[in-house]
């Protein structure tokens, strides 16, 4: 697959975050330092807003039914997590425990963030993780441009079978950027940072801040606990009202239930 560089992609996102996330965001990319991992659970809370519920018609289970099929059929080649790993996919975060992780083509994903929406090239695969370390595919993330509104999500897929999720109010340390966590980075390497435990915290804590860095203590990233500006400002950090886009799991392997395949809840792997 031909992929744009993962730079122009973070710039591209920064782009859609406004002049002042974009201004802080170019001015650290060239940094060295660097989100909690994206959950699987999606839920209203703080950091979660979410497109409105709709009922469902028989033409939207029709469009549903039909983006299964497209979707089983062009995953078959990922159900082993190499292959997708041979075929320029990146692992969003992957040193952070996560329910559902994500493998993201980052030209895919620049295309879907541009409003091109190719159901047969999600921008993310998403996989769960064994207790052997090996990853299992579960299913497929597609994604669209922040300022859609409900009827271009619902062009894209049906809001009467999916609801399409945004992460906001994202709290970063300064110093950290999103190009940062694209890379995979989360400052492990500064004992500094805010949101490093203290080392004498407790018996853990030297290996809780080398795997999960500026995340260590649960106040920042996608599911810390701050979520306003004041008080990630007082924490030393800086407020991302909108992190990337719309976003919309997929779990294509369970069935045809559309309940489950467009749900919240990950369901376990099929064996292949």
């Amino acid at each position: 697959m031909t992929r744009l560089p993962l730079l122009g992609f973070a710039v591209l996102l920064a782009a859609s975050l406004g002049p002042s996330a974009l201004a802080h965001d170019m001015a650290a990319m060239g940094g060295s330092n660097a989100p909690n991992g994206m959950g699987s659970h999606i839920h209203m809370d703080e950091h979660m807003k979410m497109t409105p519920a709709r009922a469902s018609t028989a033409q939207d289970a029709e469009r549903a039914d039909e983006l299964l099929d497209t979707l089983r059929r062009a995953l078959k080649p990922y159900h082993n997590y190499r292959s997708a790993l041979a075929h320029g996919y990146r692992i969003f975060l992957p040193t952070i425990p996560q329910d559902v992780y994500h493998f993201t083509d980052y030209g895919a994903a620049t295309e879907e963030y541009r409003g091109h929406f190719d159901p047969a090239r999600p921008g993310s695969l998403l996989y769960v993780k064994n207790p052997d370390g090996e990853y299992a595919l579960v299913g497929a993330m597609y994604s669209a441009p922040p300022q859609y509104t409900p009827e271009q999500l619902d062009a894209l897929i049906p809001l009467g079978v999916a609801q399409w999720h945004q992460h906001v109010n994202i709290c970063l340390p300064a110093g950290i950027t999103l190009g940062d966590l694209l890379r995979g980075e989360v400052g492990a390497a500064n004992p500094d940072m805010p949101g490093m435990l203290p080392i004498a915290a407790s018996p853990d804590a030297l290996d809780r801040d080398r795997r999960l860095g500026f995340m260590a203590d649960g106040r920042f990233g996608f599911e810390g606990s701050i979520h306003d500006a004041g008080t990630c400002a007082s924490a030393g950090g800086y407020l991302i009202p909108v992190a990337f886009g719309w976003m919309v799991h997929v779990y294509p392997f369970n069935g045809d239930d559309l309940r489950i395949a467009f749900g919240s809840a990950v369901p376990k792997p099929i064996a292949q």
